[in-house]
């Protein structure tokens, strides 16, 4: 599995790791194994969110056993996100996933409560062990200048964001933002939400015939075009142990320069919008 260095973080994290919304839809025991299918993979990297109804619990069984395998990063709400409540809701995902420490916690998006008190809380916990690192997620930029002011130079690890062939806003303002400060970007509902392109459609046909000059999948196709630059990382959700091996066959395929130029112009940038697109 490809590493790559983390933003800020003395450490490196595997390019394509594992998401969890939603994961609690489904049958426990499969997630369970899906999520264990993807740590045997090199796929460490696992996202939880205290939001993310038990996936938290399901993650915190999946890494029973193995948690120093893990980069194990969680999420707090913004209407948690005052300094005491901050604190308060690490503690509760710490007692849910069933481990002492985070490696790295960041704010779910902006939200009501000033953001010196949010990283006040999160650089205590910095303090306690109770987390190694902490970013932020669904930022903009404007949100991000705030954020790099508030929380001082080179304290935000990350920004977690949309980020799939279909919605693409990134790339116009927050992509080169984070490259120039050294912030990892971590692309969340990598596939889409639902939408992924149908190979009738001329973007899934341009996925397909890529795939097939690899011995891959479109969506494996769709995962290296998203990471192809050093500060990118991925986190899918696997339904499957075998969805699970899909994704992190992706870490191993290699791109032309011709074949990500067809996928950027079957897959158009667009216009920047007036807001970052989140789901």
């Amino acid at each position: 599995m490809e590493r790559r260095t983390f933003g800020s973080v003395p450490r490196e994290v595997p390019v394509i790791g594992q998401g969890t919304w939603y994961i609690d839809d489904a049958h426990r025991p499969t997630a369970v194994a899906a999520l264990r299918r993807g740590l045997n993979l090199g796929m460490t990297h696992i996202d939880t969110a205290e939001m993310y109804g038990d996936a938290e619990i399901v993650v915190g069984e999946a890494i029973t056993g193995r948690r120093d395998e893990v980069f194990l990063v969680s999420k707090v709400l913004p209407s948690n996100a005052s300094r005491n409540g901050t604190v308060a809701a690490c503690e509760r995902s710490l007692a849910r996933l069933r481990t002492d420490r985070l490696d790295c916690y960041l704010l779910h998006w902006p939200g009501s409560y000033p953001l010196a008190e949010t990283f006040s809380a999160f650089e205590r916990l910095c303090e306690q062990g109770k987390i190694l690192s902490w970013g932020v997620s669904n930022f903009d930029v404007p949100d991000l200048d705030a954020a790099w002011k508030a929380g001082g130079e080179g304290r935000i690890a990350c920004n977690q964001v949309l980020y799939n062939l279909g919605e693409r806003a990134i790339e116009h303002a927050v992509l080169p933002w984070c490259g120039e400060h050294g912030v990892a970007v971590v692309a969340y509902s990598p596939f889409g939400h639902g939408d992924f392109p149908d190979p009738s459609t001329p973007g899934g046909r341009v996925l397909e015939e890529i795939a097939a000059n690899h011995g891959a999948t479109a969506r494996q196709v769709a995962l290296r075009f998203l990471v192809r630059r050093p500060s990118l990382f991925a986190i899918p959700k696997a339904s499957s142990a075998e969805h699970a091996a899909d994704n992190a066959a992706a870490s191993v395929l290699r791109l032309t320069d011709a074949e990500l130029t067809r996928i950027d112009a079957a897959f158009p940038l667009g216009a920047q919008p007036a807001r970052l697109p989140m789901l």
